[in-house]
């Protein structure tokens, strides 16, 4: 009997967990690839183990350059809402033989990899957006936050040139 197809093996691994669409495997799988073409550019050999963190990152990468700033709602779209959902996309490839693994290789591997919106929204909002959400970040606890001593606001700067 003829081994299965990447596509077969996918139908399979979908009928028995549905949470990720077929896109979300494909996706993995190329980033993978991705990840591998990556580390050989900066002089790493080619047939090498890819840990979960690396892989991680060259997914992360591989987002923005196929999707850019769509590359949450993408994702989302597919299934994958959090790095723990890319190590079971990649767990059940394993489990079906499309991807192999080391005796070290674990799905805690992807756990708290990266915030998704620090990821693929913050890269992309404007600015202006970016000072309001400094401002809205709430202040680190100090001794002297606590007691009161807040920062002096900054004064306003003056413009120069021009006639006053």
């Amino acid at each position: 009997m003829d081994k299965p197809n990447f596509s077969e093996t996918l139908d399979g691994i979908i009928r028995r967990d549905p949470r990720y669409g077929r896109e979300a495997y494909v996706f993995v799988r190329e980033g993978l690839d991705y990840t591998l073409k990556s580390l050989q550019k900066k002089g790493e050999t080619s047939h090498r183990h890819v840990s979960g963190q690396e892989l991680l990152e060259g997914l992360r990468r591989y987002s923005l350059e196929q999707f850019g700033p769509m590359s949450k709602i993408v994702l989302n779209e597919w299934g994958i809402r959090a790095c723990e959902d890319f190590a079971e996309v990649v767990f059940n490839m394993v489990d079906q033989g499309i991807l192999g693994k080391t005796k070290d290789d674990r799905r805690e591997d992807f756990h708290n990899g990266y915030d998704f919106d620090e990821a693929f929204v913050i890269p992309y909002l404007p600015p202006s957006r970016l000072r309001s959400l400094r401002r809205t970040t709430p202040r680190p606890k100090t001794r002297a936050y606590r007691q009161g001593n807040k920062p002096a606001a900054a004064k306003p700067k003056k413009l120069s040139g021009g006639a006053g």
